[in-house]
């Protein structure tokens, strides 16, 4: 666990978060600045720096990472209406914590089209 990532100390019980879902390898907890009424964060608990650092070992891992979203987004209520996943990918992409997390944002209608 590299010892200046946020979220490893998340994950390590060293600050605090609104959790909402936690398994042996996943953490999801409330983004401290939300873009929308529903925004939480999904990761998993080992460190991994980006999508980028992602092999074909961790195809389970980055499939769990959703399934644990759409089932967030179900708990949330928001699941109906629709809701966006983003993973954003180093300083170009907007990862802002250099640890793999996926955004799950909704609750209201989102601006900006993407296809």
């Amino acid at each position: 666990m590299p010892e200046e990532c946020i979220f490893c100390r998340i994950v390590a019980g060293q600050i605090p978060a609104d959790i909402l879902y936690q398994d042996d390898g996943f953490l999801a907890f409330r983004d401290i600045s939300p873009q929308a009424p529903t925004h939480v964060l999904v990761i998993p608990k080992t460190h991994i720096a980006s999508s980028a650092d992602l092999t074909d070992d961790h195809v389970e891992l980055a499939g769990r990472l959703i399934i644990i979203a759409r089932n967030l987004a179900e708990k949330e209520a928001i699941a109906e209406s629709g809701y966006r996943l983003v993973i954003n990918c180093r300083s170009d992409g907007g990862q802002q914590v250099p640890h793999l997390h996926l955004h799950l944002i909704g609750g209201r209608q989102l601006s900006g089209r993407l296809g």
